[in-house]
């Protein structure tokens, strides 16, 4: 087994074409498809169904389809490893982050990261905990910001708190909110809502239905740039965290009570040891929360 018969591998997996698959990565399709027999003869069981012309995955290359993408992802850091060890002034971080977390204090870390070691490469991947999560198990990120649920992140995965945010109920300005109020108040309040999957969209419906009702949604589906301008617009209230309310004119803001929070982790594969510029972007992170005048900062 080689590592370009796992390149050409994952290359048809993600087209479903022998032919896609051979333009994209710069080979005859004849060689591809002879060095996929090739790798289907030494593993001992067929990696594709090419019936009537329809390229899937069967249950071995399903199987191999995760492994392929962590051998891979494992080189490439080793690459950069060695890279950074020889002394070159380069690199490469893949970082994640909720889109919370993007449009408040992320900006600033890098910001301060990139202006240190200008020669190194960032890559933001903005999504749900629940992505960002799954990105980190396949390797495809070095370190994500994401938000830990009470049973844990998981388990291949190792996590540092960094923060404990406050969430609370976003209102148009001139809406002027009580100054703090129960979960129970927004009983009778049309609510902007998150997408499925979205973690605040989860915590909020948890929070509702633990005080015995169910939100009413005047609009749903939107990530946090578009809940945050629905609100503006009068649409209705929506719970977020404090952070992203800075610079916001036109929003106000009410407090809930008992407070509603959530956990902000720093999240890395336990068994791929971060690079030194990964490790670099951490400390740089720790830091700006250190030297932060923010609330609730735990690392």
């Amino acid at each position: 087994m080689t590592l370009q018969q796992l390149v050409y591998f994952l290359a048809v997996a993600g087209t479903r074409n022998f032919t896609r698959a051979a333009e994209l990565t710069h080979v005859a399709q004849p060689s591809l498809s002879k060095q996929i027999q090739s790798l289907e003869t030494e593993l001992g069981a067929p990696l594709f169904s090419r019936a009537r012309g329809h390229v899937a995955l069967t249950p071995a290359g399903e199987a191999l389809h995760p492994i392929a993408e962590r051998i891979l992802s494992d080189v490439d850091l080793a690459r950069r490893e060695v890279g950074e060890l020889l002394g070159l002034r380069r690199g490469r971080v893949r970082i994640g982050a909720t889109p919370s977390l993007c449009v408040s204090m992320l900006a600033d870390v890098l910001r301060r990261f990139h202006a240190e070691a200008p020669g190194v490469r960032l890559v933001v991947h903005e999504g749900g905990s629940q992505d960002l999560t799954a990105a980190l198990v396949r390797g495809e990120l070095d370190l994500a910001l994401v938000i830990e649920p009470p049973q844990g992140l998981d388990p291949a995965l190792e996590t540092t708190p960094l923060l404990r945010e406050e969430l609370v109920v976003a209102t148009a300005a001139g809406a002027e909110p009580p100054r703090a109020v129960r979960i129970t108040w927004l009983r009778d309040k049309d609510m902007v809502m998150f997408r499925d999957g979205y973690d605040l969209r989860e915590s909020t419906l948890q929070a509702c239905h633990q005080a015995g009702f169910e939100p009413r949604f005047a609009v749903e589906g939107g990530e946090m740039d578009a809940v945050l301008r629905f609100v503006e617009s009068g649409l209705g209230v929506a719970v977020v965290p404090s952070m992203v309310l800075a610079n916001r004119p036109l929003l106000g803001s009410a407090k809930l009570t008992p407070a509603l929070t959530r956990t902000v982790s720093l999240a890395h594969r336990k068994d791929v040891t971060p690079t030194n510029a990964a490790r670099a972007v951490r400390e740089t992170l720790t830091t700006f929360l250190r030297d932060a005048p923010l609330a609730g900062v735990i690392a």
